[in-house]
């Protein structure tokens, strides 16, 4: 599968996976103070941003796109950060493919099995009529009856673009994603350790990397390292950017 991706700066590799409804354009901001240190890669996985969509979607498929990306493009020797679903892709690559990475960074997300939790933002997101809508404020009209929060509902309808015939439609792949969503919350196991360096930087604010999941970490990266970032929820590197950077590179 061929990944769309966006590259800045020069140096060693830094390649970024981005979370659920997530692209690489979310990831520009971060990537280009990034890029004054690496030559970062920015990702957009299976059935999200400009990659093509695919009615197959779960973690080990994703680490081997990332594995074809990473070989496509004679990548050596790259770090490799993810956040949330993009952490979960991370982790399976690193336990599958244990040579590639020399350092890996997982941002608020741990190897357990997390329950479905995004089914008002995906009965809000199929409640949108994408082919007959007129603007954009329509669509946050409807998803607002189901998100409150105002800006997730922007990261969201970032998805939104205009096709070539004029009209809207979305850059994921939401029936797919609303099928398989079971599959994002999928348990990262395996019978061997990596044994490489592991950040795992979390928000202070957020409950998706909780105490008890520390001993499941550690048993996956015995070399792991955890970072709490302060004043941060889920979305860490956009909440508090100028700490998560400085962490990224006393890390790497």
């Amino acid at each position: 599968m061929q990944l769309f991706h966006r590259e800045v700066g020069q140096g060693s590799p830094l390649i970024i996976l981005h979370g659920l409804f997530g692209s690489s354009d979310n990831w520009l901001t971060i990537g280009k103070a990034l890029g004054e240190h690496f030559k970062v890669y920015m990702i957009d996985q299976r059935n999200h941003g400009q990659t093509e969509n695919t009615e197959e979607f779960n973690y080990s498929l994703m680490a081997d796109d990332l594995k074809d990306f990473i070989e496509e493009h004679h990548i050596s020797n790259p770090v490799i950060m993810g956040h949330s679903m993009g952490g979960k892709v991370v982790m399976k690559f690193i336990l599958k493919y244990p040579e590639i990475a020399i350092k890996s960074i997982v941002v608020d997300i741990a190897p357990r099995f997390y329950p479905p939790h995004h089914q008002k933002i995906l009965e809000g997101l199929n409640e949108i009529p994408v082919h007959q809508l007129k603007s954009r404020k329509d669509a946050e009209i409807i998803l607002a009856k189901h998100e409150p929060q105002i800006g997730v509902r922007q990261f969201l309808l970032k998805n939104l673009y205009r096709s070539s015939s004029g009209g809207f439609d979305w850059r994921i792949n939401l029936s797919v994603l609303t099928e398989k969503i079971e599959n994002v919350g999928e348990a990262i196991t395996s019978e061997s350790q990596y044994l490489s360096p592991v950040l795992f930087i979390k928000g202070e604010k957020s409950n998706y990397i909780l105490e008890k999941d520390e001993k499941d970490i550690g048993t996956l990266f015995p070399k792991y390292q955890l970072k709490t970032i302060a004043n941060a929820g889920h979305w860490v590197h956009a909440e508090q950017p100028s700490v998560f950077i400085q962490s990224v590179l006393n890390f790497i």
